[in-house]
């Protein structure tokens, strides 16, 4: 297989297992492998760069281990550059008026109906009271709360990555991108983490433990350092990027941001 763009952790797990990537167990006709015990993500046209993706220049065949040569000597990494008080407060001050721009030009889904300030579809309705529990956690800035509040969310919604992980991942994600210094964050993103494998499949378990230690899909990374530069311009497009993923994915994670950088469940 040809390699068109890599990330670095696929790139270092594919390196250990001298380019050979197998089906993973139980996604054996999807895009998921393991490399070295590690998942890595492989498609000709994935819909967004992250740590675990290679993207090919062709098509794979399903169920079939698959070998790669030549590997890059450097992949795709995101940038997480401690930020200044001046800057995680741009981000604070910012998201919301991203998110008044984002609502304005497209129809929310999953838990980004909550932004908008409505319920959201069956069976995300019956855990509102969840999020808004873990967007109260935030605003007191209690990280044994939001502990608590997340783990009530795990594994809780349909699909590859249950919409709880996805927002409860991104809601930290958003928090340690705005107090990265604060000694708690990383040992609740280690507690989740490890709650998460034993709550969701192996595919989401591993998206999750990458969003709480702040390696993830581009779209989001680059949300991050637009709204921190004041560059509202230049967050709204990876904004649109990052919510077209999967049938609610994007937004579960955007909504989680916002709830992890401000507090709050809406716009």
């Amino acid at each position: 297989m040809h390699i068109v763009q890599i990330g670095e952790r696929a790139r270092r797990a594919l390196t250990r297992s001298g380019g050979v990537a197998v089906p993973l167990a139980g996604f054996a006709d999807g895009p998921y492998f393991s490399a070295a015990g590690d998942l890595i993500w492989v498609g000709e046209r994935l819909p967004a760069m992250h740590p675990r993706a290679v993207i090919t220049s062709g098509a794979q065949a399903g169920g079939v281990a698959l070998h790669f040569e030549d590997l890059p000597a450097q992949g795709w990494t995101p940038r997480r550059a401690l930020l200044d008080k001046a800057a995680a407060a741009s981000i604070v001050v910012n998201v919301g008026q991203l998110c008044r721009a984002l609502l304005g030009g497209d129809a929310p889904r999953g838990f980004g109906t909550l932004l908008a300030r409505a319920k959201p579809a069956f069976p995300l309705d019956l855990a509102v009271a969840r999020v808004e529990a873990l967007a109260r956690a935030y605003r007191r800035n209690d990280p044994d709360a939001v502990q608590s509040a997340s783990t009530a969310l795990l594994g809780f919604g349909s699909g590859l990555t249950p919409s709880g992980d996805d927002l409860a991942g991104a809601a930290l994600f958003g928090r340690r991108l705005i107090a990265p210094r604060r000694h708690a964050w990383p040992l609740v993103a280690g507690a989740l983490t490890r709650e998460a494998g034993q709550r969701s499949h192996a595919v989401s378990a591993a998206l999750f433990s990458d969003l709480v230690r702040g390696q993830s899909f581009a779209p989001l990374h680059a949300i991050a350092e637009a709204l921190a530069a004041n560059d509202h311009a230049a967050a709204l497009a990876p904004a649109r990027e990052l919510t077209a993923l999967g049938h609610s994915s994007g937004w579960d994670m955007f909504a989680g941001f916002v709830i992890g950088v401000t507090g709050s469940c809406g716009a």
